[in-house]
Parts: C-alpha cells; sequence; structure tokens
C-alpha cells in the first residue's frame, strides 16, 4: 500500500498519468471515496493519459462510459444508484476488449464485479486529498510497485 499527497487538481492530474504509463496490459480499479473525494476526477485524469480524446463523463446517470484504447477500451462505471448488485447483468459488463475497468462505488455490485486488481481510496484533506493504492492481484501488487517510484508518501501536513 501507498499513501499519496495530492495537494491540487496538477498533483491529481500528475497521478493520473503515472497510473496510465504504468498500467498493466488488463486491469480492474476499484475507486473508493464519499461523494466528492476525487474518484471521477482521477478516472477522467488516468483516461484523458491514456490518450482519450474530446468528453470524459462521469457515469452518474449513465452506469457506464465506454472510452476506446490503442489496445481495446476502458469502461468507467459508476454503481452509486444501483440498488441490487443482480442489476449488473442488465448493463451487459462482459467485453472481451475492456483492458481496463474502472469502477467507482464497487462495494454496491459486490459479488457481481471481478476482484479488483487496484484499490484506490481517497479523502479529502485539507485543500487537497490523500490518495491511498492498495494491490488486490499480483498484478497490482507490480503496478502499485510501479507508481511508487519517485512517489512520496503522503505527509502529515
Amino acid at each position: 500500500m501507498i499513501e499519496l499527497w495530492l495537494p491540487d487538481a496538477d498533483a491529481t492530474d500528475a497521478l493520473g498519468a503515472r497510473l496510465a504509463i504504468t498500467r498493466p496490459a488488463q486491469a480492474t480499479v476499484h475507486l473508493h471515496g464519499d461523494l466528492g473525494a476525487g474518484k471521477s476526477t482521477i478516472a477522467r485524469a488516468l483516461l484523458r493519459a491514456l490518450g482519450v480524446q474530446g468528453a470524459i463523463r462521469s457515469p452518474t446517470y449513465t452506469l457506464v462510459e465506454r472510452y476506446p484504447l490503442a489496445d481495446g477500451e476502458a469502461w468507467h462505471l459508476d454503481l452509486y444508484r444501483i440498488a441490487d448488485p443482480g442489476e449488473l447483468e442488465f448493463l451487459g459488463l462482459d467485453g472481451a476488449e475492456v483492458r481496463l475497468w474502472l469502477v467507482e462505488w464497487p462495494e454496491r455490485g459486490a459479488g457481481a464485479l471481478a476482484a479488483p486488481d487496484l484499490t484506490i481510496e481517497l479523502s479529502m484533506r485539507g485543500p487537497g486529498r490523500i490518495a491511498r493504492l492498495h494491490a488486490g492481484s499480483p498484478v497490482g501488487d507490480a503496478w502499485v510497485g510501479r507508481v511508487s517510484v519517485g512517489h512520496e508518501v503522503a505527509g502529515d501536513s
């Protein structure tokens, strides 16, 4: 696990870029945090760094947004409005071309989602936020290792 201090939007964008350049060939990322903690912000920064052009929308109302990548697709899910994990079967989440899953509010889809390779917990602290990256698989462990190279652990400021 690594903990990073993100004092501003530029730092959040930089983490998204770091996640993009160190991304494994295929991965599932679960994004946790209160409303407004930055889940969509970090997903947007990651997708933009992967070369996604045009609008990158929060899937709050659509539940799923799909984005083309050079090697397949990224799917960004927001499960906040899901009342029961069984509802996910109607979303058609079996895309073989998906290389990156970004899932906000994954606890609402418990049991119906793939286990995460990487979990990102975001919380507000003063004017910025704290990002905690937890590996959930060997793929995630290697990813966290690549992200942590050259990054500071969060301080108590």
